[in-house]
């Protein structure tokens, strides 16, 4: 994930207001965004703040505000083409009040699976001053693709089908998206979505970089009060049954970043359920 520059800048910010009496750049960054505009053929929109903004497709989800959450990718450059940072494949996942007003205010011009640009003036991007690696005045151009939820849901698809296939495992998919495997399913009882139950885990994400593990004598918890794909997925298995589940973003942290947790991400678990307490 190569989003710190985004999610860094409000104390930056913070620290280059108005009463900066460094120099200004707002002319010549619009001239110099005006050339690049001329120069690539680009049909491009200028807003009051001096924002320009290039919509190749608007998008048919959700309306973004200034407030809103967002999983993107995006590309960053300078009018030079020299790229400073780049989310490839991987999606980047922020609230807008906590990123440059270029992309606060920019985003605002898309609804979720829009696909564009925005060219930055430097008074709306970092500012005067050098910023971890960015030259101070500079113009800033994000070619950005907005994640809706189905976006996420069918990239999530397509990462656990690819994971299944690499991992040569053998999976059922319900209804909701999810998919597990059952080693052993245990003895007794199935556990309802209001269960008290005691499990034993370990979660990782399709590169198998591990995020959380409980230890062999496990945790308890209710069903209800755990993420969509653990309140369905335990209720495949009965006492001592284990196996793995394999969770959408959709039925997990959704496409926020949460607690270490990419917004988008498919997470895995190795799952054994211990006891039913209730």
């Amino acid at each position: 994930m190569k989003y710190s520059l985004l999610a860094l800048v409000f104390a930056f910010m913070v620290s280059c207001s108005s009463s900066d009496s460094e120099k200004d750049y707002r002319v010549e960054n619009d001239e110099e965004i005006a050339a690049y505009v001329a120069a690539n053929g680009l049909v491009a929109t200028k807003t009051a703040s001096g924002l320009y903004y290039v919509i190749e497709e608007e998008g048919t989800g959700a309306a973004i505000t200034y407030t809103s959450d967002v999983a993107v990718t995006y590309k960053g450059y300078y009018t030079s083409g020299v790229v400073f940072d780049n989310t490839e494949d991987n999606l980047a996942s922020f609230n807008l009040q906590g990123v440059i007003p270029g992309w606060t205010e920019g985003l605002t011009y898309f609804k979720e699976g829009g696909k564009g640009m925005l060219l930055v003036p430097a008074h709306l991007g970092y500012g005067n001053k050098d910023f971890n690696g960015v030259p101070g005045g500079s113009v800033l151009i994000f070619e950005i693709t907005v994640f809706s939820e189905e976006m996420i849901a069918e990239r999530n698809e397509e990462e656990i089908l690819t994971y299944l296939e690499i991992e040569n495992l053998t999976a059922t998919r319900s209804d909701s998206g999810l998919y597990y495997i059952i080693d052993e399913e245990g003895t007794g009882e199935f556990p309802t979505e209001t269960s008290n139950v005691t499990v034993s885990y370990k979660g990782y994400f399709l590169d198998g970089t591990d995020f959380d593990e409980s230890g062999v004598s496990g945790v308890d918890f209710d069903l209800d009060g755990v993420i969509a794909g653990w309140k369905e997925g335990i209720t495949y298995f009965k006492p001592g049954g284990e196996g793995k589940l394999i969770i959408p973003a959709h039925l997990a942290y959704g496409s926020y970043y949460y607690n270490g947790i990419p917004g988008g991400s498919v997470l895995v678990f190795d799952v054994k359920l211990i006891s039913i307490n209730e």
